[in-house]
């Protein structure tokens, strides 16, 4: 445990006041623990079935003197949607009126490939969850929403201290062709064709550190897509090590919150081997570990570090774009000459899939030949427009998702730039390169020069339209190429409208939408089937133990109790846990660790019909205190009649040894 994580930092209290006030918090993102289809791989074969931590929503808040606030959450899943963009400001507006809106919320994601999906109004986003999933959607909006309460209700004065490094050996770029064709300027931006460069904000009360906002590019698959478990993958065992460390447990969540974001992490993989598609080692969940914790240590000293502290305004501009046709001026395009975006569509190549998360052996990355099964496919399932075909040249088109009526994939887009003091965030709805996203924040510094020193550019917020490409990588026709939406420009619209919006809010000026995002309700529908019926087996009872632990264990060792349980959708527990590894204090029991905690996994198995057994694993610390525990599982169940009641289940006890 590190304690300058605790302590006030040197002088702080002779530091100059920034006038702000700060709030943090946290709120359970969680959503259906079983059966239901995880979003990142795309791959329907793989469901949920259990936990390996839970999802987490991470909530800044900063305001100033003068009523302006920002708000910044970041999100332990694959990506936001914007149907759970417009329902948290939807509440947000319900609760503070005009204090949160679409101008000063930026909701982003961490992108990890290991959550439940079928939270989008988006057919296409839908399609490996069969559909959409109210309880999913509902526990991402109502936990964003408590994360945001929470900040906003802990506003105190303060201040947000800024710190900028680099950190090696947790990222690798998995496209290295399509990053070799950018210009020998951009590339050697980029020594050894990555981001290293990781910035942290330090966020503190009364000099009292109680915040903690990374931002670092690397994608969030260190768990494969052989995993069935949802976890928040290395970004979330990073925040876990930090807020671990801070003395955060499961009765003091929000004490201290740490979160780690997403830059431009389009091309960055955490799998150090064969050019990303493995490693660094052949477990996942060591992988997961090994580059959470190399964020987190990275992180925590440049946290320690930290002395700069943002001062000045605080200010936010946004506005809805339609990307299917942007003017793109020729200031922003590599031959100088104006051109066009397109309407959204995915080409042949996105079927290959990336090195991380190959797809089927159809089309390789890469080949710009026309696959004919898949022409037809792409015709008999989504036909496209000619026209559309020719503006997305050199794609082949598979899918013209922005072509249908209603159109499979978003196209009117959310921008945001956020100022604190000298810092700027502008924001993306999409998986920029890095070098994609290194030509928009040029774009923006070049409006905020003289205002602002830090620029910071977050993805995956507030919508997802897949990846942005230089117009150089698209040419290639690699995965993430293919999978840039909006055609060969795509990238340097980006890098124009996010350039307008930081010289609005240079100067000032009001940046209204000329158009809004539409409300989908009726692609609100799925055709999986829900928990039918809960029954345990001839002869036990729900929370009966099939599998008791031994007499006792060393430290390191790893126990697992089984119970007959039901259903794990029957009951999401938000803030609450599945499971309880509880100590013997006197006649009393404390407990140690819930399903929160990342040394704890509790597995779901259907046994057969609608008999299922809960699988809990407890790996012991390191430092576990020796003596008497017990492991307790609560679940629900759901009788004949649709009743769902609750249930508790305990094991015997058994003895950790020093």
């Amino acid at each position: 445990m590190t304690l300058l994580l605790l302590m006030p930092v040197p002088n702080a209290a002779q530091a100059a006041p920034s006038g702000y006030r700060v709030g943090v918090g946290i709120g359970d993102i969680t959503g259906e623990a079983a059966e239901v289809g995880m979003l990142g791989y795309a791959d329907p074969t793989q469901t949920t079935a259990g936990l390996a931590s839970r999802q987490w929503a991470r909530a800044f808040v900063v305001a100033d003197g003068g009523g302006h606030h920002v708000a910044f959450v970041s999100a332990e899943i694959d990506f936001v949607t914007q149907a759970v963009q417009m329902e948290v400001l939807k509440r947000l507006r319900a609760r503070y009126g005009a204090t949160y809106s679409d101008q000063n919320v930026v909701l982003t994601a961490t992108h990890t490939h290991a959550t439940p999906g079928g939270y989008s109004e988006y057919l296409m986003w839908n399609l490996t969850t069969l559909g959409f999933e109210a309880p999913v959607f509902e526990a991402i909006v109502s936990g964003i929403v408590r994360a945001v309460d929470a900040a906003h209700a802990g506003l105190a004065p303060g201040a947000v201290k800024i710190a900028e490094g680099t950190l090696t050996g947790a990222n690798v770029n998995r496209s290295l062709a399509p990053f070799n064709a950018n210009p020998a300027a951009d590339r050697a931006k980029f020594p050894g064709a990555v981001d290293t460069r990781m910035t942290v904000l330090r966020f503190e009360r009364a000099a009292r550190p109680v915040g903690m906002l990374s931002f670092f590019a690397t994608h969030g698959t260190s768990m494969t897509k052989n995993n069935h478990l949802i976890s928040g993958d290395n970004k979330g065992y990073a925040a876990h090590v930090v807020e671990d460390a801070a003395g955060v447990d499961w009765g003091h969540r929000g004490s201290f919150v740490a979160a780690f974001a997403q830059t431009g992490a389009g091309d960055m993989s955490p799998n150090l081997r064969n050019g990303g598609a493995q490693g660094p080692t052949d477990d996942e969940f060591e992988n997961t570990r090994i580059i959470g914790k190399l964020q987190a240590d990275r992180a925590r000293q440049l946290f320690d570090g930290a002395t700069e502290e943002l001062t000045g305004p605080i200010d936010a501009r946004g506005r809805y774009v339609d990307f299917s046709n942007v003017q793109v001026a020729g200031e922003y395009t590599p031959d100088g000459r104006a051109h066009r975006t397109c309407p959204g569509a995915l080409g042949q190549n996105f079927t290959a899939g990336a090195e991380d998360g190959p797809g089927p052996p159809i089309v390789e990355e890469g080949d710009l030949s026309t696959n004919p099964l898949l022409l037809v496919a792409g015709i008999v399932l989504n036909p496209t427009p000619a026209e559309v075909r020719v503006c997305q040249a050199p794609k082949d088109v598979f899918l013209g998702s922005g072509s249908q009526n209603p159109p499979w994939t978003p196209q009117i887009m959310p921008l945001q730039i956020l100022r604190l003091g000298q810092l700027a965030i502008a924001t993306g709805p999409g998986e920029f390169t890095i070098v994609a996203g290194e030509r928009v924040r040029e774009a923006v510094a070049a409006q905020l020069g003289g205002v602002t020193t830090h620029q910071i550019l977050a993805g995956y917020a507030n919508a997802y339209a897949g990846y942005v490409a230089t117009p150089e990588e698209y040419d290639l026709q690699h995965y993430e190429g293919a999978a840039t939406h909006f055609g060969r420009y795509t990238a340097p619209a980006y890098a124009q409208e996010l350039a307008k919006l930081a010289g609005a809010l240079r100067d000032g000026q009001p940046t209204p939408s000329a158009v809004q995002p539409p409300a989908l309700p009726q692609n609100r529908f799925s055709i999986r089937p829900g928990v039918l019926l809960d029954t345990p087996p001839l002869g036990k009872s729900f929370g009966s133990v099939v599998t008791q632990p031994s007499a006792s264990y060393a430290r390191g060792a790893t126990v697992r109790v089984d119970f007959v349980t039901g259903h794990p959708n029957n009951n999401l527990r938000l803030e609450g846990t599945f499971l309880e590894v509880q100590r013997q204090s006197g006649s009393a029991w404390t407990t140690v660790s819930t399903d929160a905690e990342w040394q704890t996994i509790y597995r779901w198995k259907r046994e057969y019909l609608g008999v299922s057994t809960a699988q809990i694993s407890w790996t012991v610390p390191a430092d576990a205190v020796p003596g008497t525990y017990r492991i307790v599982h609560h679940g629900d169940a759901k009788g004949i009649t649709g009743t769902i009641k609750s249930f508790t289940g305990v094991s015997r006890t058994f003895v950790i040894t020093p």
